[in-house]
């Protein structure tokens, strides 16, 4: 007798994924009203530590109804990631048609998977300087870069995700949520303990440096061996499209005039220069890509501005665009697999919003924050201790600055009042974000991964999934967690400097 067929596991659309997260949010956001938990929340107010309540709103009342119902296409217009990441698909569907990338990235099929992994990570751990914008440009770009080299776009996307998000806290040089972290940890260290205390935001230097070196050389490792064999099936390019040595020469010296102007305007104290600066802030970081920056605010729009000209003169050059219709048509070729994510990204605005209005990550987040607070701990402890009560904050609050906001008050005393610098802290909180980042699916780029993730799969026998993709992931993000402990525990118990003239005890 035949032995019978193992029964498919059941597997659930990501879209169903986020109605039913979203639908679990509503339930404990009616049980924890009912129930009366509550949390108290710590926060900075003009230079002092003041503490105050903060209870869950029940959606399941008429405010919340009117919220749930009345705010659900407002909440999807406001939804920044869907804008910022169609203008940067712009940019890249005009890359691709035009036969620019081919060109540009096709010499990398010689690369074997080892050399390809490490350069993807390197490049996603300094693309962070750039903040969650990394995402929006890096996760498509590195989709075609992986099919034009022979390889698994869908690997690639996750290779460059996990980059991305482990590696955010560090890179080879500060970026602005360091200093945006660094203010508040210098006001949390000046409210409560040490009036004098200043951040210097080359404090972790030494540090970030070789942890962003252990990340590529062991992430590539890790990659390799515990993700990559899930992905088996390479992409292979398949186009008419030609490769022009003058066209590309020609769009070349394009590019690097294009981008020696957009240098040449964020640097101040030039005649003309730092026109996309603002002017308002004192540090360059902050004027940079600061909040209120033209630079940060427009970088997307810039870029896409910069590839649509470059991939006209390369269209034209290589006659890969026989005219200025088919550069027009070019613009949106890359949308035409991408339906799938705008939907998933109109639920995923939702499930944000509510889980916003409600409190209820905020009210974890304070419970969390008091109960480690109140362990009689120090040393090793304490510092594992806050590494797993913040990947577990981040589950349900994956904005940097809003965890530190409602952490920075508590934690910074207390682990001052245990002999550990504040900088220290910070570093540590900012590894501890990465890690939990990763594996909840109430951060929106992670999200935006998996419907990009999705437009490169053409095994229909391969379902991508939400807990599917964090199946894939976990083996790998349990390693990077590791890896990150055994630095920061390796770094305070040898005592190294991790910054100019800073350490991590006091």
């Amino acid at each position: 007798m035949k032995k019978k067929a193992k029964k498919e596991k059941r597997k659930f659309s990501p879209i169903l994924t986020i109605a039913f997260i979203t639908l679990i949010i509503m339930i404990m956001s009616l049980l924890f009203s009912i129930l009366g938990i509550e949390g108290q929340k710590t926060i900075l107010v003009n230079g002092n530590l003041e503490t105050s309540l903060v209870t869950v709103k029940n959606i399941f009342t008429k405010e919340g109804f009117n919220f749930f119902i009345g705010d659900a296409v407002l909440n999807f217009t406001l939804f920044e990631p869907l804008v910022i990441l169609i203008v940067s698909l712009i940019g890249i569907s005009i890359g691709e048609a035009s036969g620019l990338f081919k060109a540009i990235f096709s010499p990398l099929k010689k690369l074997n998977l080892t050399t390809m992994t490490f350069l993807t990570l390197l490049i996603s751990l300094i693309s962070g300087i750039l903040g969650e914008l990394a995402y929006v440009i890096f996760l498509p770009l590195v989709g075609v870069i992986y099919k034009y080299a022979n390889k698994n776009s869908m690997l690639g996307i996750c290779t460059a995700f996990l980059g991305i998000t482990v590696g955010f806290g560090t890179n080879f040089i500060y970026d602005y949520d360091t200093y945006l972290l660094g203010t508040m940890t210098q006001a949390s260290a000046i409210a409560d303990v040490d009036k004098n205390f200043i951040y210097h935001l080359l404090s972790t230097e030494f540090i970030m440096v070789a942890s962003t070196l252990l990340i590529c050389i062991l992430g590539t490792f890790i990659i390799n061996h515990f993700l990559a064999p899930k992905f088996k099936k390479k992409a292979v390019a398949k186009d008419d499209l030609e490769i022009s040595k003058k066209a590309l020469r020609i769009s070349a010296i394009v590019f690097v005039l294009c981008v020696l102007l957009t240098v040449y305007m964020i640097i101040p104290g030039l005649p003309g220069s730092g026109l996309l600066l603002d002017r308002s802030k004192d540090e360059y970081v902050a004027q940079l890509l600061g909040t209120n920056s033209p630079f940060r605010n427009g970088i997307i729009y810039l870029s896409t501005i910069i590839i649509m000209i470059c991939s006209y003169i390369y269209g034209r050059i290589s006659k890969n665009f026989k005219d200025n219709y088919s550069y027009g048509i070019g613009l949106s070729k890359g949308f035409s697999d991408l339906g799938y994510l705008f939907v998933l990204m109109f639920f995923t605005s939702q499930m944000v919003a509510i889980l916003s209005w409600t409190n209820l990550g905020e009210v974890i987040a304070t419970r969390l924050i008091s109960f480690m607070s109140s362990l009689q701990i120090s040393g090793i402890p304490l510092i594992l201790s806050m590494f797993i009560v913040i990947i577990l904050i981040g589950i349900f609050i994956p904005s940097t600055v809003t965890k530190w906001e409602l952490a920075a008050p508590t934690l910074i005393p207390l682990f001052m009042r245990s002999n550990i610098t504040p900088n220290f802290t910070q570093f540590l909180f900012q590894a501890a974000d990465g890690i939990g980042k990763c594996i909840t699916p109430l951060f929106i780029y992670f999200i935006i991964a998996i419907g990009i993730v999705e437009k490169y799969n053409e095994d229909e026998t391969h379902k991508v999934t939400i807990f599917g993709t964090l199946r894939k992931f976990m083996p790998s993000v349990l390693l990077f967690m590791c890896l990150w402990i055994l630095i920061l525990i390796g770094w305070y118990v040898i005592g190294l400097p991790i910054g100019p003239s800073t350490y991590p005890t006091l």
